[in-house]
């Protein structure tokens, strides 16, 4: 029996964060949105409409009455929000196909090899089920590879009052035309340098870089672009992604909402930054061993002293239990405080992470006791069940004075009970 050729499906959901925004404010149909970085910095997302009026990554502060006079509408960044919208979303996906790849908070690749029939219909029938159950739009691109997915998507999305969000290349024809008519930047991979290194050899659309020799890309860039080259050819050189190898550190790291010159503050934000950070550990199954903590003031200032400086911590054996972390992190901060600073920032780093069983001590070292791993079991449960931050460590505070400028977020609709979406009836 021949073995169906694979075919890859991408599902990249549309201007993600301002489209979680309109779910729960209808009346921003039509209203260009953008979303605002922490401390309500700069734009990290516009909706399509938003486009024309801002750039990514200009800061709130020189263009938000330039907003106000152009009708756009500005929101701060709710990631409990869009990581539950998220996750909406992705078990829809998962119900309807026979494996996914989590790409990213907004796309993931699924396979359809074998699914018999249209396939455009099939991708329309996800489009339509994900907006129904979520009221999120989604483009869906069908290939037989990921990087020929990933330009479907981007042709589906470009080409959308055309093509209704959804592009099937697997046809060899749809695919040479897909090839012909995208620029070579637009390649999944492919950057700014890289561009114009290709470009430099005359390689300046998709077409040409699926004709380039491989074996010459790969001498002269990577075996990065060489894959890329092959896929665009129509060989499948990339599978569906199994799970991430466990980090090997994790940092949690934050700007205050305010300058703090008190110690007492910054405990707590250390205390809050190892608590997120002891999470993320926890859920890859692992253990640390160090501990690096930095704080700093801000660093553009001409008029305010500068200083920054970082403590490590060895903590006394490989643990997940955020109560020992917190101790050692907090304690590191008497360390590093200085009097007469006006501070902006800091950070928690967790460092030399292994998986249980991989640490080699000597024979009589002491190991995390049984007792704190069923606490920290407990915790997590707890926190999964009522949300993140119902139990935690005393030092943490539950609305603390230095935490971030979020001064335009929107309710968290679908993650705290209090801040339920409320339909009023005349």
């Amino acid at each position: 029996m021949t073995k169906p050729e694979p075919v890859f499906a991408l599902i990249d959901c549309n201007s993600f964060y301002a489209s979680c925004e309109r779910v729960f404010r209808p009346d921003l149909a039509k209203t260009p949105i953008v979303v605002l970085s922490n401390n309500d910095g700069c734009v990290i997302a516009r909706s399509y409409d938003a486009k024309p009026f801002v750039k990514m990554g200009a800061p709130y502060f020189q263009i938000k009455d330039h907003l106000r006079r152009n009708g756009v509408v500005a929101f701060s960044s709710n990631y409990a929000l869009y990581g539950d919208m998220s996750e909406r979303v992705m078990t829809i996906i998962e119900s309807m196909v026979p494996a996914l790849e989590v790409y990213s908070i907004d796309e993931a690749f699924a396979d359809l090899t074998g699914i018999p029939g249209d396939l455009t219909a099939f991708g329309r029938q996800i489009r339509a089920s994900i907006y129904k159950r979520t009221g999120i739009p989604v483009g869906v691109g069908i290939a037989r590879t990921k990087t020929l997915a990933k330009l479907a998507n981007h042709t589906a999305k470009r080409l959308l009052a055309k093509t209704g969000g959804v592009v099937d290349i697997c046809d060899p024809f749809n695919r040479d035309w897909t090839l012909r008519n995208t620029d070579v930047g637009e390649v999944w991979g492919v950057g700014k340098r890289m561009k114009a290194h290709l470009e430099a050899m005359g390689i300046k659309s998709a077409m040409d870089l699926a004709k380039a020799d491989p074996w010459t890309l790969r001498q002269k860039f990577s075996v990065v672009i060489e894959k890329t080259a092959r896929e665009l050819a129509g060989t499948p050189c990339l599978e569906l992604g199994e799970a991430d190898p466990p980090k090997q550190e994790i940092c949690c790291s934050r700007m205050f909402g305010n300058r703090l010159t008190t110690i007492e503050p910054i405990k707590e934000a250390v205390a809050t930054y190892t608590q997120r950070a002891a999470e993320k550990l926890r859920a890859q199954n692992s253990l640390c061993k160090k501990i690096r903590v930095s704080i700093r003031t801000g660093m553009f200032n001409p008029e305010e002293a500068k200083y920054a400086n970082g403590a490590l911590v060895e903590l006394p054996y490989p643990t997940n239990d955020v109560r020992l972390m917190t101790k050692a992190a907090t304690e590191a901060v008497n360390r590093l405080f200085r009097p007469g600073f006006k501070y902006s920032k800091a950070e928690v780093l967790l460092m030399d992470l292994r998986q249980p069983g991989e640490f080699t001590d000597d024979l009589f070292a002491h190991s995390q006791p049984v007792e704190a791993e069923k606490v920290m079991n407990v915790l997590d449960e707890i926190n999964a069940k009522w949300g993140r931050g119902t139990l935690r460590a005393a030092s943490v505070p539950a609305a603390p004075g230095w935490a971030m400028r979020r001064d335009l977020m929107s309710q968290s609709f679908t993650t705290k009970v209090d801040q339920l979406w409320t339909v009023k009836c005349n």
